[in-house]
């Protein structure tokens, strides 16, 4: 019986050219009996964009067709960006007319039309493989015959079109799902019909959960996979045990946040006799549990990552397993997967191991007091004593980890991260700045560690793997960033071959301690591409890493679960393998990769808005109060200005009502005509807060009358 490769090995011939459905059947020599099969065969190559039928019929293979196959990016200007799949792809321009019903987040299929706005390629879309946006959620518009439902996500431009009877009892400016009825046209816009209604707009709980509905964030687990989790024994019995390394006696600790309930990594450290050190990274051994095609392992797929919205965790296994006898909880016995390395005195590794483990945590310690060990030498010896020596040893490891990672190139963003605190009823409290110091670098570096171990250990045996990868930003950006950086005197240096991780590095620390640093490493990193999970290393830009993989958060993310179970098979058969297993494993790890990117852009995107949403709110109780803050970026229409608690919002050049101001685009600044003001990046300013709207997702601030 023919198979996919068969077809895929034809139709990647040089002489091959489009075909009719018979005339493949007759070139493949298919049997009779299996033309159904066939016919199935080529319509699940249809939808995964390899092949493409065109108008006549004929069957062409989409990559030798100039055709892209990727994602659709909607921009709120009524545009959108084609995000191709394949390494080393640039992204495309897609104008409004040559979208073709595509929405935001839509798989497809394009053709290049030609170059736009210099070099970057514009295309149209002409097939779509899969939606994204079935259901969609926002505010319904009603009037007396019909109704809009105006989406929450503004890079779905049009609004969907309600009719009467299927207004499903929603009133006007109620929150609400639609469920998408007709796709949208040329001119036409998309059709629904709700199908809940959330609440409110504006009621308590009913910004989240908007949130939750629009990314379509799984919530309640099914029965089937609860069951099988409560017959998972929080007891470790002999049985677990064998042919596992027995670390227990190990001081071993976890450093985490003084929230955190899914502790899945923990660390120890001694100094070796002759210098040096021996680093353990001890990590949950969640494979163990949930086994491979059981209700658990696809529900993880499913949900690919937990999920940290700013009020909930939704997290990828049920809380028994996360928060239970996955959780390396202090002074219980808990089974790992430890990788144990030696390093010399400079930090270099010299010899590892990876073996499958059982530990018991001595220690829960959280950021705040490992930095006041290290930074401010407490000396709490009733309760720290034992660990204090090992805490000092894992500072000076770690400046020696950071500083190869510096040496080879690696980027390290220094951005300002913030955490809503909430009241009792989920409104916010305060927005406080999260510290990044030397506790939270001691778990950075340590895990970057033990993943480049796991990730090149895996790779010499060839095995099939889920990578983390970094691919290198498109000369178009880089171009696009060079532009932009002249503006403060800086500049990228790339060759024929592309640009070098130390390249922008070296901008980064330029500007570090500058006014304009915040805005240089927010471009910089907007002109990266965005990390992935596949199942061929491409390397990692960002770390400078040649071969990289996420092993150290099984909980949470399905791909270190995964590879975790391709691990422990490999050890358990001394890395021999069937061909069929093999190949399975490759499926495997190539259906987990696409769903795992797809679902960690969901993640991210969710956390995101229910962060940003929370510091409106916010916001909306201090209208008419003033802040100190620092102008963050300067545009013909006005500045931004980020204030100490990480908010940020428009000074619109309509309200600087003293003069009549200039854009200087090439030195990034606005000046007055007649008194020369000049506002630019990293001046410190006093606002007034004017407007803070959580449907428009805005803040607009004024310059205030009472600068001091």
């Amino acid at each position: 019986m023919i198979k996919k490769e068969d077809i895929i090995s034809h139709m990647r011939q040089s002489a091959y050219k489009p075909l009719t459905f018979e005339e493949l059947v007759s070139t493949l020599g298919v049997e009779k009996k299996d033309i159904d099969s066939f016919r199935i065969l080529l319509r699940e190559l249809e939808l995964e964009g390899t092949v493409v039928l065109t108008r006549k019929k004929r069957y062409g293979f989409t990559e030798k067709m100039g055709l892209i196959v990727g994602r659709v990016q909607g921009h709120p200007g009524g545009f959108a960006f084609l995000i191709p799949e394949f390494p080393g792809v640039a992204d495309v321009y897609i104008s409004a007319p040559n979208l073709n019903g595509a929405m935001h987040n839509d798989r497809v299929i394009a053709r290049y039309l030609g170059p736009k706005r210099g070099s970057r390629p514009e295309g149209e879309i002409i097939r779509i493989l899969r939606r994204a946006n079935k259901t969609l959620v926002g505010t319904f518009e009603k009037s007396k015959n019909f109704g809009f439902v105006v989406p929450d996500e503004v890079r779905i431009f049009q609004d969907v079109f309600v009719s009467r009877e299927d207004f499903g009892g929603a009133k006007n400016k109620d929150k609400v799902v639609v469920e998408v009825t007709r796709w949208p046209e040329k001119r036409r816009n998309p059709e629904g019909k709700i199908i809940e209604i959330l609440g409110r707009r504006g009621s308590p709980g009913v910004d989240i959960l908007s949130i939750v509905r629009k990314h379509n964030l799984p919530q309640d687990f099914p029965r089937t996979v609860v069951k099988e989790a409560e017959k998972i024994s929080f007891e470790i019995s002999e049985r677990d045990l064998e042919g596992r390394k027995d670390l227990r006696e190990v001081l071993t600790v976890t450093i985490d946040d003084q929230d955190a309930k899914d502790l899945d990594d923990a660390v120890s450290i001694d100094e070796l006799p002759g210098g040096g050190f021996r680093l353990g990274v001890h990590i949950a051994d969640v494979s163990y549990y949930v086994r491979e095609g059981s209700e658990l392992d696809k529900e993880a797929l499913r949900r690919g990552t937990s999920v940290y919205l700013v009020d909930r965790v939704i997290p990828m296994l049920p809380p028994r397993l996360s928060n239970g006898i996955c959780s390396l909880n202090a002074g219980e016995d808990r089974l790992c997967l430890s990788v144990i390395m030696e390093l010399d005195e400079g930090g270099k590794v010299q010899n590892y191991e990876i073996v499958p483990s059982v530990i018991k945590v001595k220690h829960r310690m959280t950021y705040h007091e490992v930095r006041r060990i290290i930074e401010n030498g407490e000396k709490n010896r009733e309760k720290y004593g034992e660990i204090v020596p090992q805490l000092k040893l894992m500072e000076k490891l770690c400046k020696l980890l950071r500083e190869h990672r510096i040496r080879r190139g690696a980027l390290d963003f220094d951005f300002p991260e913030s955490k809503v605190i909430l009241d009792r009823n989920g409104k916010p409290d305060a927005i406080v700045r999260k510290p990044r110091t030397i506790a939270e670098q001691v778990i950075e570096e340590f895990m970057i560690l033990a993943n480049e171990v796991v990730a090149r250990h895996m790779y010499g045996l060839r095995a099939p793997f889920v990578y983390r990868v970094h691919e290198e930003p498109d000369k178009e950006k880089i171009g696009d960033l060079n532009d932009f950086l002249h503006t403060f005197g800086y500049h990228i240096r790339s060759g024929s071959e592309g640009v070098e991780p130390a390249q922008i590095q070296k901008v980064l620390f330029q500007a570090a301690g500058k006014p304009e640093e915040v805005i240089i490493n927010r471009v910089v990193l907007r002109s990266m591409k965005h990390a992935r999970y596949y199942p061929v290393s491409l390397g990692h830009f960002g770390l400078a890493s040649e071969i990289y993989c996420h092993f150290t958060s099984p909980i949470r993310r399905y791909p270190d679960l995964i590879i975790h179970r391709i691990i422990r098979e490999y050890l358990a058969k001394n890395g021999k393998l069937t061909s069929k297993r093999r190949k399975k494993l490759q499926e495997t790890v190539e259906r987990a990769s696409e769903r795992s990117s797809e679902r960690e852009l969901v993640a991210e995107e969710a956390e995101r808005e229910s962060v940003d949403f929370k510091k409106i709110e916010f916001m909306q109780r201090h209208i008419g109060d003033e802040f100190e803050g620092s102008i963050s970026s300067v545009l013909s229409f006005g500045f931004f200005v980020e204030l100490e608690n990480t908010v940020e919002g428009l000074v619109h050049v309509s309200t600087l009502t003293d003069d009549y101001y200039q854009f200087i685009e090439e030195h990034r600044v606005l000046v007055g005509k007649h008194t020369g003001k000049t506002y630019r990046i990293g001046d410190r300013i006093r606002v007034k807060v004017m407007r803070a709207d959580l449907d428009a997702r805005e803040i607009d601030f004024e310059v205030s009358e009472n600068p001091s």
